[in-house]
Parts: C-alpha cells; sequence; structure tokens
C-alpha cells in the first residue's frame, strides 16, 4: 500500500513522533495508519497514540434532557466557528437534540427523515433551508441517547460534551449531592478522557494487544529497564562491540550514575535495543522483567479506565472511592454505567485554506 506525504502528516499529528519516524513507520507498515501508530508505539517514539486524532472541524456538542427521562448528546458541524456561534444555528442544533429524543432514530439517515420537532419539515428539509439562510454548510455528525439516569456536562461552549449514566436508585436521582456528584464525574470524562468504565469491560484481545505493545516499548527504550536487565543487556553490547572507544570511556566514568544515559550517543541506545530486542524470549521469562511489565500495564490501565484514574478534585479517590463516598453519603448503591464523550470535530481535518499561495496562482 502507498502512502502520501499527507498520510506522514496525519501520523505525526495522532502521535507526536518524528517526521522520519512517521515515514519510517508506514513504510514498515505498507502504508496502514493503524498499524504505524502500533509500530512507534512499541518503539517508544508516540507520544499520544491513543489520542483520538486532530480536532479540526467546527461546530457545537450540546446536551438535551426531556420530561420523559431521555437524555441526548448530539455534535454537529458547520465550516466556521463563526457560524456555530449564530443563535440560528443553535436552535437548529436544539431542535435535532428534540427531535432525537422524541423518535429515538438508529442513525443519522433515519433521523434526517424525521420531522423536527417544533417544525413542520423533515431534519434535512430544515438543514437545507438553514443553509440556504446561513450560507455555509452544516452536518449532523452523532448522537446519542439514554434512558438510564444520567448527567451531562458540556465544557467551552460546545467543544466537548459528556454523558454519564448511572445504576442508581431514582429516589436519589434528583438530590443535589447525586447530580453534583454526576457533574463532577461527567467533567472527569471531559478531561481525563477514558476509555472504559472498569477494567472488566477491556477485550481479552484488547489487553493482549496492550500487553505485547508495552513489552516491545519496554525492550526498544533501553533506558526504562530494570537495572539487572540493563546490565545483562549493556554487557551483551560490549562483549559483541558494539560501542565506540567514547561510549565505551562514557559508560566506564559514568556507570554508576542514574543519568547514565545523558552521557552515551544515540547509537549506544540504539545498539542496547537491538540486544534487548534479540533477547526478548529470554526476558520473557524474566520474573524482574516481568513485573516492570506489569507495573507499566497497570499504570496505564488506570489511566484509560474511568474508575481507577485518580480523581481530579480529590486525589485521596479514585473515581470509584469518590462516587462510593457520595453513594455511602446517601445511604444507596451507585455504580457507574457508561459514559460517552464527543469533542467537537474529533477526528475531523479541517480545510486549510492558503489565500496567499490563492492569489499568487491567481496573478500568475
Amino acid at each position: 500500500m502507498a502512502f502520501t506525504a499527507k498520510d506522514v502528516a496525519d501520523l505525526r499529528a495522532k502521535t507526536g513522533a518524528g517526521m522520519m519516524d512517521c515515514k519510517n513507520a508506514l513504510k514498515e507498515t505498507d502504508g496502514d495508519i493503524e498499524k504505524a501508530i502500533d509500530v512507534l508505539r512499541e518503539k517508544g517514539l508516540a507520544k499520544a497514540a491513543k489520542k483520538a486524532g486532530r480536532t479540526a472541524a467546527e461546530g457545537v456538542v450540546l446536551a438535551y434532557s426531556d420530561d420523559n427521562g431521555a437524555t441526548v448528546l448530539v455534535e454537529v458541524n458547520s465550516e466556521t466557528d463563526f457560524v456555530a456561534k449564530n443563535e440560528k444555528f443553535r436552535d437548529l442544533v436544539l431542535g435535532v437534540a428534540k427531535t432525537v429524543a422524541a423518535n429515538d432514530p438508529a442513525t443519522v439517515e433515519e433521523l434526517q427523515e424525521m420531522t423536527m420537532v417544533g417544525k413542520d419539515e423533515t431534519v434535512a428539509a430544515a438543514f437545507q433551508e438553514a443553509v440556504l439562510s446561513i450560507g455555509e454548510n452544516m452536518q449532523i455528525r452523532r448522537f446519542v441517547r439514554v434512558t438510564d439516569p444520567a448527567v451531562t456536562y458540556i465544557h467551552g461552549g460546545g467543544s466537548v460534551g459528556v454523558i454519564v449514566t448511572f445504576d442508581a436508585p431514582a429516589e436519589v436521582v434528583g438530590a443535589d449531592a447525586f447530580i453534583e456528584m454526576g457533574k463532577n464525574v461527567a467533567m472527569q470524562v471531559a478531561a481525563m478522557s477514558p476509555e472504559y468504565v472498569r477494567q472488566s469491560e477491556i477485550p481479552a484481545e484488547e489487553l493482549a494487544k496492550l500487553r505485547n505493545i508495552t513489552i516491545e516499548s519496554a525492550l526498544n527504550t533501553p533506558d526504562s529497564l530494570p537495572r539487572p536487565i540493563l546490565n545483562k543487556v549493556i554487557s551483551k553490547a560490549i562483549e559483541d562491540g558494539l560501542l565506540s572507544e567514547a561510549d565505551l570511556a562514557a559508560y566506564e566514568a559514568e556507570k554508576n550514575n542514574k543519568f547514565l544515559f545523558n552521557f552515551l550517543s544515540k547509537e549506544a541506545v540504539a545498539a542496547f535495543a537491538g540486544v534487548a530486542v534479540s533477547f526478548k524470549e529470554t526476558f520473557l521469562g524474566d520474573m524482574i522483567f516481568n513485573k516492570a511489565v506489569e507495573g507499566r500495564i497497570a499504570k496505564q490501565l488506570k489511566e484509560i479506565c474511568l474508575e481507577d484514574q485518580t480523581y481530579v478534585k480529590d486525589d485521596k479517590y479514585n473515581v470509584k472511592g469518590y462516587v462510593d463516598s457520595v453513594a455511602k453519603e446517601l445511604g444507596v448503591s451507585i455504580a457507574i454505567k457508561s459514559f460517552y464523550r464527543y469533542a467537537k470535530g474529533e477526528g475531523i481535518e479541517k480545510r486549510n485554506d492558503d489565500f496567499a499561495a490563492e492569489i499568487a496562482s491567481m496573478v500568475k
């Protein structure tokens, strides 16, 4: 599969890795961006591979709850931020949310054929009219509708929206303490962008993939290896004559320094990584190495699972502990059931108009 300069740029935006690293990863994976992300993560080069992508499109994320127990989160995109702040546009988005709440459509296409709440025309017709009136393209991107007890949070005027649903007794759902707790959890989701509620929800294949990537990353970043493992790697590299005289001298002078790698060349670090990778099967049977890998995995799971994340407003709790503390005060049992997080324009590449180039082309 061939790849383009745009693919390299996209991979850079998604991972934060260097241009040549991205190019080499795409070469290695025949242009498959998702596989290239995994390659960069394994090599310890991706800084933000789990992140969702560039947020570039404009529009708004809006939350709405009706009197019948339905709660809706909807994202509608526009071409410019100026239009996204337009009152007519906001009213249109609210109409979409009300229509979703009232009719429970399964898809955007089904929603577009429904009569807009408060109007005598379909959602599609209302959008056509708005496009002609406002003069900009607008599209419904996605929505979710829930009927479980839910609390919503909208950040930055609609840049991020969150719904969190709970298993909770009906008698506490309207209580101020429950609503405050739900809002705090929703804010946590908005800020920390977890992927799962709890570890038990992670598919076995994803856990296996996470473990494999963590192992490869550890081997490819030798400075992070446990010292007994690193000493074996260094000894083998020296034995095989893989270090330059300068690196050998630096190692002898600084081998007891915890900042040893600051004194070694990139070539020496690469040689250590090569040795570590070549002894992968041996290290997999090493208790010290496996303990380090499990520690890294546990840290990553704590970051991607909402219940295990440190509660941002009070770090003596994790999120589950915070919810449990509120439940205890209310004298009931409460559990997070699900969450939905929409970031405006997430994963959509915004058109980049180069007006200088356009004018230059016109005067040629």
